[in-house]
Parts: structure tokens; sequence; C-alpha cells
């Protein structure tokens, strides 16, 4: 079996991939995320999990290597991780109340053969209507400034939301699992087999 490698320094990426129980490394690629003139959020998210892949790819020339990147979108708009906390509560006071997606490709590359295999998962979210006061003590509590859309649902953000929307949950935190297996097998990899 190839090396499988996760090209990514996210933490909750390194966490979902090691829900498979199959062995993998982290790289993480250098590579420019801004968006190009005109470029849809779809495409975006497509081209960065390749180009992610790639680019770790001149580390591992023999390997699986798996890119992945999300974006939230709100009216058509992508909303980006916010970095600090004043842009973390426009985030939140624009979202209360919408329906805000999640778009996260998922890109696996045999840097041997040359070949990838590449899908775009949607996730859609529905928040309450927050009040600023409800805003201000999530924020303060966990602090999600790195986080696109300004949470992590897998904490304490599940209280900010009405209902979920999507097939594979994993992807609102940020790599698809459904995907990635049916992917892994198109390689060969079953991560179901007795003598991994």
């Amino acid at each position: 079996m190839l090396p499988l490698v996760l090209a990514s320094s996210s933490p909750y990426r390194r966490e979902i991939l090691t829900k498979l129980g199959l062995p993998f490394e982290c790289y993480s690629p250098e590579i420019d995320e801004s968006a190009l003139s005109n470029e849809l959020p779809i495409e975006l998210v497509k081209r960065l999990a390749i180009q992610k892949a790639q680019a770790v790819a001149t580390q591992y020339p023999k390997a699986l290597i798996i890119g992945s990147d999300q974006v939230a979108v709100l009216d058509n708009i992508v909303m980006t991780k916010p970095h600090t906390h004043a842009n973390a509560i426009k985030q939140l006071q624009a979202s209360s109340g919408q329906e805000v997606t999640f778009l996260t490709s998922l890109c696996l590359f045999n840097s041997l053969t040359n070949k990838h295999q590449v899908i775009v998962s949607p996730y859609s979210v529905e928040f309450l209507s927050l009040t600023d006061q409800q805003i201000e003590h999530y924020l303060l509590k966990e602090q999600p400034y790195n986080c696109a859309g300004s949470f992590k649902s897998e904490g304490l953000g599940i209280t900010l939301f009405k209902r979920f929307k999507g097939d594979d949950p994993n992807s609102l935190i940020g790599l698809p699992l459904i995907e990635l297996t049916q992917m892994l097998r198109a390689e060969g990899v079953e991560p179901l087999s007795s003598t991994l």
C-alpha cells in the first residue's frame, strides 16, 4: 500500500482522518489560497484541494495524498476564517437566522500515477436567530477565530443551529469521510481490511 499523506496542518482534519484507523502522515502545503478573479466558491475549493495535494507530491512522490479545502457561503458571498473577535461577531450577526452552506472539497492524488479524484461536498447549516449577547458569550467561550463561519460544530457551536442538511457531517468539520472512503477503495485501500 502506498503511504497515506494528509496535505494539511489542520488539527480538525487530522482528528477526522484518524477515525478510519489507517496510518497516515501530515505535511502542510505552502500555496497561495487567494481566489482568482470571478472564481466561483465551488471552483475555488476544488482548485485549492488539487493544488494542496499536488504541492505535497514533491515531498511524497509515491503516495496517496489527501487535499481538502473549505469555504462558508452566505448569500453567494464567501465567509473566510475571521481571525479576530470583531470579524467573528460580524460573521455570526450576518448568519443569524440564515442558512450558510459549507463547500468542502476533497482530492485524493496518487503521486505515483499522477492521477486524482476530486469532489465538492456541500453541507448546510440553518442558524437560530441569535442575540448579540449569545454571540458574545459563544465567542468568548470557544474562540473559533481559525474556523470558516466563526464556529466549531463539534463543540459549543452546536448550540447556534436550528438544523443541518447534508450527506456527511464530517464535511462540516472539514473532511468528507464517506467520499474519502470510496476514493481510497478505488485506489485499492480497504479501511475495513483485517490486514491493516
